[in-house]
């Protein structure tokens, strides 16, 4: 069965840190560039971030530059993305999904390319 578990949401206080990780089965992350995605209350799904197996190379959106880090580990077939220095703009309820099109990253995201979308895994940045 192919599908992704995002994890690693929950609340934490402006200034704190989380890292969320996109779990995969069924299928090899490797094989295709994977891309961040949140969704806050009343707004449409926007890119976060993206990570190229083809070279290695990453993408941010200007939100989180600086403060956000994607990464992988093949081993576990996982995807994480490290978030720092949270805001209450980055409430929003994170997923992940794989580009079946691609193994290198548009950006900013063609979000209709990506497939296997998980349920989300929700973060709130509140003091």
């Amino acid at each position: 069965q192919v599908q992704v578990v995002e994890s690693g949401g929950g609340l934490v206080q402006p200034g704190g840190s989380l890292r969320l990780s996109c779990a995969a089965s069924g299928f090899f992350l490797d094989d295709y560039a994977i891309g961040w995605f949140r969704q806050a209350p009343g707004k449409g799904r926007e890119g976060v971030s993206c990570f190229s197996p083809s070279d290695g190379s990453t993408y941010y959106d200007d939100s989180v530059k600086g403060r956000f880090t994607i990464s992988r580990d093949n081993a576990k077939n996982t995807i994480y993305l490290q978030m720092d220095s949270l805001n209450a703009e980055d409430t929003a309820l994170y997923y992940c999904a794989a580009n079946l099109m691609r193994r290198k990253c548009t950006w900013p995201q063609i979000i209709h390319e990506y497939s296997y979308w998980g349920q989300g895994t929700q973060v709130t940045v509140s003091s």
